[in-house]
């Protein structure tokens, strides 16, 4: 029996894109709750048709991974590629798409547990740079977050969104040893 307490990552797969949304429905929850709703909006992402295609992506693409305390799902992790709204890469890469975590077992370090998992799937594949994209508006609380995980802020961005205001972005990047 796993403890409760211990972050375990597991690959993620098909059957998991409800959980994802889960996690980005609550976490979208947490942020309106705040007055935060530039960066994922205010509706449920398991309400909207762009998002489910996006959560079922992800979970089929094999780059899912789940934080679980015991057999609970508390984080997930998409790798990949870089999107295309960001500046390509120097030197191969290994891209974070998505990094969320259950609100509710803040304080945890689970996002930082699951950023050192995406290094060491990184290392594991020769690659020695990890580069993920964020909300940049607001406060800047979630660039700061990264910095703290290691990350160097590079390549600011903005993603136009027609009918809406402009998405603010900033490209982070950590060199692996």
């Amino acid at each position: 029996m796993t403890d409760q307490r211990t972050v375990t990552i597991r690959p993620g797969g098909p059957a998991d894109a409800a959980t994802v949304l889960r996690l980005l429905d609550a976490a979208t929850a947490w942020l309106v709750a705040r007055g935060r709703t530039g960066q994922w909006g205010t509706e449920p992402a398991s309400g909207d048709p762009r998002r489910i295609a996006q959560a079922d992506s992800w979970a089929a693409g094999g780059g899912l991974h789940l934080a679980l305390l015991g057999d609970t799902p508390v984080g997930a992790l998409v790798v990949g590629a870089a999107t295309d709204y960001v500046p390509p890469p120097t030197a191969p890469e290994l891209y974070v798409n998505l990094l969320v975590t259950d609100r509710a077992y803040a304080g945890r370090g689970i996002g930082a547990r699951l950023l050192a998992h995406a290094a060491e799937l990184a290392r594991e594949r020769g690659l020695d740079l990890l580069r993920v994209d964020c909300y940049a508006g607001g406060d800047r609380a979630l660039v700061g977050f990264y910095e703290s995980c290691g990350f160097t802020a590079t390549d600011p961005f903005t993603v136009e969104r027609p009918g809406r205001e402009p998405w603010p972005g900033q490209v982070l990047a950590r060199r692996l040893p």
